[in-house]
């Protein structure tokens, strides 16, 4: 076999593999590839469309072709300690200002986004939409926090329907956390129990610091 042909073989054995790398960073494609990569997010795509699967599958699959090669950065072992001192801080915040700590929620995740390399927090729709991307089971959490966070009326926990009240809030900061966990790469068996509020208990089985501050109050 000639030098020539077996450089041709290794030009194409090369070609070949850079493909498929690129599928496998882009994940599958196709309405089942794209409802299988989405999840929740290719629900909430179709109710957007009313219900148009095809108008819905193009607007995820122009996602994925925009952010599906996205290069993420990893953290150093520091940041990541200093993210989560981070986070423990906004809880405790959250006990006596609720509104500031999901103010400073909103922030962080939008911090730790850019840090891991998506586009910047300033950009909040085009991060939000390549978070979609790769974390779509979890993204809704920061769409939740950074509604609350940017809601005139936070905080109005009167009941009469104003505004998201005490419970929307940390509903909300929880939802944010799983994202945060997401990001963070840390794993669930190094970060904080996350909160259950429907029994007012954390993973361990514990009443939660803020809900027994509040109800003391």
């Amino acid at each position: 076999m000639s030098t020539g042909v077996i450089i041709a073989l290794i030009v194409v054995a090369v070609v070949v593999v850079a493909v498929l790398v690129a599928m496998w960073v882009r994940g599958p494609r196709g309405a089942h590839g794209l409802k299988q990569r989405f999840g929740p997010e290719y629900d909430r795509a179709v109710a957007r469309h009313g219900g148009d699967k095809k108008a819905a599958e193009q607007e995820l699959g122009a996602l994925v072709e925009r952010h599906g090669n996205l290069q993420r950065r990893p953290l150093e072992p520091a940041e990541r300690e200093r993210y989560e001192a981070r986070w423990t801080a906004v809880q405790e915040r959250f006990v006596d200002s609720p509104r500031e700590a999901v103010v400073e929620a909103d922030r962080l995740v939008a911090e730790l986004a850019g840090a891991r390399g998506y586009p910047d927090g300033a950009q909040y729709e085009e991060q939000l939409a390549a978070l979609s991307v790769h974390h779509a089971h979890h993204v809704n959490g920061y769409r939740t926090v950074h509604g609350v966070a940017h809601s005139r009326t936070a905080g109005t926990a009167s009941g009469d329907g104003s505004g998201p009240g005490t419970e929307d809030m940390r509903t909300a900061l929880i939802e944010a956390r799983a994202l945060f966990e997401d990001l963070l790469g840390s794993g669930h068996d190094r970060a904080p129990a996350v909160r259950d509020t429907s029994r007012g208990k954390d993973r361990s089985g514990r009443q939660p610091f803020a809900v027994r501050r509040h109800q003391a109050h």
